[in-house]
């Protein structure tokens, strides 16, 4: 705390400055308004008045501020309208400033509101493509599904393509799944998820002279196809789902609603990609399957391109030659998908073909083989009766009298009774140019012009004919050509 003599030392101080400086005023006013005297002479009279410093210096100020206020209402009564002009342009600039500022804001708002609509629609047309190629999958793999469930389980040598059933809407065909609506205007509706421009699609061969039997070599095949669906579609739209969206365009970047539109429409139409490769997957693992069967066609000795013509032979198929490229897909702009679902397509349906087809090949035995023994195989033997080399056209299977005799494959019974060295015989059309025969039967028990399914009992085991002992002749004949049969016997093993 400042001692209380300071203070007063200071206060002293500053009343010596204050008086100094009225002293100082005072003095300045003296010196420059000395007293004056007015002297009026009147009628011999003489009268003064005196004017100390300080009226005149009250005077001269209050003349100072009259003149001051006259040049103030001079110069605004003169400038009057300048001054208005001014205050109006500057209203108008700050009026103009305002209704730019409006017009940018309108400018970014239409701007913003036209991107976003641009995203919005592109992000629609995206799920709605991405949407008609899921409802596309899912009638392939429904017709995957029925088609599975019209055949029985067949085992395989090599591994076929497997797949579970489709869970989309039923459509029975490759035209069955959308409608048609081709570059030459065809259109065909089945009441399908969506619409494909494409011819019908052929319906499943059957023989000219059997019934129509149901297929049963796609078991295995199937359960892969929709194995691979469900795996390779999940990894691929997990894929896309981490995959970070880099080209954003620079104007969304400011508004994160429109780059997580944008992010999340680019990542849709990387899933749409993605379905073209499981496609392409799909085509090859169904492929793998129609070769399996061909295989097996191939290892009965039959020609395989013959066997080929005999197929297209029983259905009569024909029509115009509409290339791929020119098939469009309704709701699907992408090409690419377009082609590889019409290939899937195109293989499935053959596949189904093939084994409808392989179903009237005799790939079975005729007879129980742990009750009966491989008697006589097929080509030069011995003659029996003559001792002299001979040619045999089947295979011979010696085993109990009376026993059951069944057809190898499904067919029309096209001859039932006695014929010479065969004794009591009978044959089946399978339908395709394939026929089969059993001799040497002691009892028929079907009649001509008779329908069977495979496994059916055609007569019993027996000794007629030019026979040495009870035993079942089988004969496999395609084209009226003798096959050998232990070839379709093998070739059965790895398919049944």
């Amino acid at each position: 705390m400042a001692p209380s003599g300071d203070m007063g030392g200071k206060s002293r101080k500053n009343s010596e400055m204050t008086a100094t400086l009225l002293e100082r005023v005072w003095a300045w006013i003296h010196e420059t308004f000395p007293e004056r005297q007015i002297y009026i002479r009147s009628d011999g009279r003489v009268q003064f008045f005196t004017f100390g410093p300080s009226l005149q210096a009250t005077l001269a100020g209050l003349t100072l501020i009259f003149l001051g206020w006259v040049a103030f209402a001079t110069v605004n009564v003169i400038f009057k309208d300048r001054i208005i002009a001014a205050k109006d342009h500057r209203y108008q600039q700050m009026q103009a400033a305002y209704e730019n500022r409006v017009a940018d804001l309108q400018v970014s708002y239409d701007e913003l509101n036209g991107a976003l609509v641009g995203a919005e629609d592109r992000f629609k047309a995206i799920a709605d493509g991405l949407q008609a190629k899921q409802n596309v999958i899912a009638g392939f793999l429904n017709r995957a599904s029925q088609v599975q469930d019209r055949i029985g389980g067949r085992k395989t040598a090599t591994p076929l393509p497997q797949v579970s059933p489709g869970t989309a809407p039923a459509d029975h065909a490759i035209a069955n799944s959308p409608d048609v609506e081709a570059s030459a205007d065809f259109r065909v509706d089945d009441g399908g998820s969506s619409q494909l421009t494409m011819m019908p699609g052929q319906a499943s061969p059957q023989p000219r002279t059997a019934r129509p039997v149901k297929s049963s070599s796609l078991g295995k095949a199937m359960q892969r196809v929709t194995t691979l669906f469900q795996n390779v579609s999940a990894q691929l739209h997990m894929t896309a789902a981490a995959q970070p969206r880099r080209d954003v365009p620079a104007a969304y970047a400011q508004h994160p609603a429109l780059r997580a539109l944008s992010e999340q429409t680019g990542r849709l139409a990387r899933i749409g990609r993605d379905e073209n490769f499981l496609m392409a997957k799909t085509e090859g693992a169904l492929g793998q399957g129609v070769g399996m069967l061909w295989g097996v066609i191939r290892r009965t000795g039959i020609n395989p391109d013959a066997f080929a013509r005999r197929i297209a032979g029983a259905e009569g198929v024909g029509g115009p030659d509409i290339p791929l490229d020119q098939v469009r897909i309704e709701g699907i702009s992408d090409p690419a998908f377009t082609k590889a679902y019409l290939s899937a397509a195109a293989v499935l349906d053959e596949l189904n073909t093939l084994s409808a087809a392989l179903d009237h090949v005799p790939l079975s035995m005729p007879v129980n083989a742990a009750s009966f023994d491989h008697s006589s195989g097929f080509g030069a033997r011995v003659d029996p009766f003559t001792r002299r080399y001979a040619f045999h056209p089947g295979i011979d299977f010696a085993g109990p009298w009376g026993s059951a005799v069944r057809a190898t494959a499904p067919g029309k019974i096209t001859f039932a009774g006695y014929r010479g060295g065969y004794g009591n015989m009978v044959e089946i059309d399978h339908g395709y140019g394939l026929h089969t025969r059993y001799g040497h039967l002691s009892q028929i028990t079907v009649r001509k012009g008779a329908t069977i399914d495979k496994g059916s009992n055609v007569g019993r085991v027996g000794s007629t004919g030019r026979s040495t002992g009870p035993h079942i002749h089988y004969e496999v004949l395609h084209d009226n050509v003798v096959k050998n049969p232990n070839n379709f016997v093998e070739a059965g093993r790895n398919v049944l």
